[in-house]
């Protein structure tokens, strides 16, 4: 077993801590820093590793290695004077290290979030068009063809490539994702292929493209409508012959990537108006999928609810468990024109504004919410508006009291007796409540 020393409580100390700790061949003899509340030594403490303000306390008989993190140029020129007795490593290379094993903790904790958060599980939809969705994913997610997903923003386009990513066999690769439409022509040909140094001005070093990154991976090109003739060339060619040059090269660069494309425009329209070419336009939509704008999958909007309200109590640590009706009520009514991220966040606003376990009506944002007139505009168009009317507010003050018959009738100045008939005449029934 490596018996190793540590010197510098700061993030080197305690990346190295926290990895070193865990490996069964190494023993962590001490950490060392002149600052009694550096992290790394409140870390060691916490996991019963020795801490001390004094280095030279670590460096004794049966210490294999010491590491030395702290920068400091005394601390070296010490060190340098002990190298016979006890291997040292510092300076630069030590940096390096801990650079290197904090890099990899935070990629694997990016990695968890990513899998929590793009899983299948996480496409949300009990509607008949997003039950077709789910019925393709696995079978599209064996192959490698390219997949075309069509629909408006904030459909969960990415939501969808991203799962067609993890429950395909390329699922340990790399998963690149480009928007397309956030750069510039001359931008977005580098940062696809790549270049090479002196391509263009300001081309210092060489530069590695998307598809190079996702080789053997998966690549996602975000607003695919949105790239120029040139660039849609040059894409054909990748997808047909699955090889590239780099900017300002003219060797080809082979590689074996799954694209995945994503539009919010009417690509068939664009080929119609000669904006989009046609062969690219096949090419790219071999298996296509369409996502439904909110609007027209209502039905899903309860269940979407429950998981952003389930996502934000675990982010937040509140425990809301309710949504009134009326509130309910309002979701339902909206139109979205957002679709789903603007649903995730009116949750995340209405979040922050509820302190009980039941999200009522008033914590919502006042543009969602129907103006007064509305119930007026509602029952002008019915055969009987006078009857209509009586039957709106009568439910509209039942929801307000949470269904409260006695609470009813004294606000609508009604014998409860009355209330019940009217309520049996209209065939008002109480909806059950939504829990989580």
């Amino acid at each position: 077993m490596t018996k190793v020393a540590i010197i510098g409580g700061g993030r080197g100390g305690t990346a190295l801590v926290e990895i070193l700790h865990k490996d069964p061949l190494v023993k962590v003899v001490g950490i060392a820093d002149l600052n009694l509340d550096a992290p790394g030594l409140d870390l060691a403490r916490r996991l019963k590793i020795p801490t001390t303000t004094d280095y030279r306390k670590l460096i004794r008989d049966g210490t294999d290695l010491v590491i030395d993190v702290t920068g400091s140029k005394t601390v070296r020129e010490e060190l340098e004077t002990i190298t016979g007795q006890v291997e040292v490593i510092g300076g630069l290379s030590a940096k390096f290290m801990w650079q290197l094993i904090e890099e990899r903790i935070k990629s694997k904790a990016m990695e968890e979030v990513l899998r929590e958060r793009y899983s299948f599980e996480n496409i949300i939809g009990k509607s008949e068009k997003m039950q077709e969705v789910y019925r393709l994913l696995p079978k599209i997610a064996k192959t490698n063809s390219t997949v075309l997903i069509e629909g408006e923003s904030g459909t969960g386009k990415e939501l969808i490539a991203h799962s067609i990513h993890h429950l395909s066999p390329r699922e340990d690769k790399a998963f690149i994702r480009v928007n397309c439409g956030a750069l510039a022509e001359g931008l977005l040909e580098s940062e696809l292929f790549g270049h090479v140094k002196g391509a263009f001005t300001g081309a210092i070093t060489h530069k590695l493209g998307r598809f190079e990154l996702a080789d053997n991976g998966t690549i996602f090109l975000d607003e695919i409508g949105d790239i120029s003739p040139a660039t849609q060339v040059k894409l054909l060619r990748v997808i047909q012959e699955s090889e590239f040059e780099k900017v300002g090269d003219s060797r080809r660069v082979k590689v074996d990537v799954r694209i995945i494309a994503a539009t919010n425009k009417d690509l068939k329209k664009a080929v119609e108006m000669r904006e989009f070419r046609q062969d690219l336009y096949y090419r790219l939509r071999v298996v296509p999928i369409q996502l439904p704008p909110l609007r027209e999958r209502k039905d899903d909007i309860p269940l979407l609810v429950t998981h952003f309200i389930n996502r934000f109590n675990k982010e937040t640590g509140k425990k809301v468990t309710h949504v009134s009706p009326e509130a309910m009520e309002i979701l339902m009514a909206y139109d979205y024109p957002g679709n789903i991220r603007e649903l995730e966040n009116i949750i995340e606003h209405v979040m922050v504004f509820c302190s009980g376990d039941t999200i009522q009506a008033e914590h919502l944002l006042k543009d969602i919410q129907p103006s007064r007139n509305d119930i007026i505009g509602k029952v002008i168009e019915k055969e009987d508006p006078l009857r209509a009317m009586e039957q709106e507010l009568i439910l509209k003050v039942l929801k307000q009291t949470g269904w409260n018959y006695k609470k009813t009738s004294e606000r609508l100045k009604l014998s409860r007796t009355t209330l019940w008939r009217k309520v049996k005449e209209y065939g008002i029934a109480k909806p059950s409540d939504v829990s989580f």
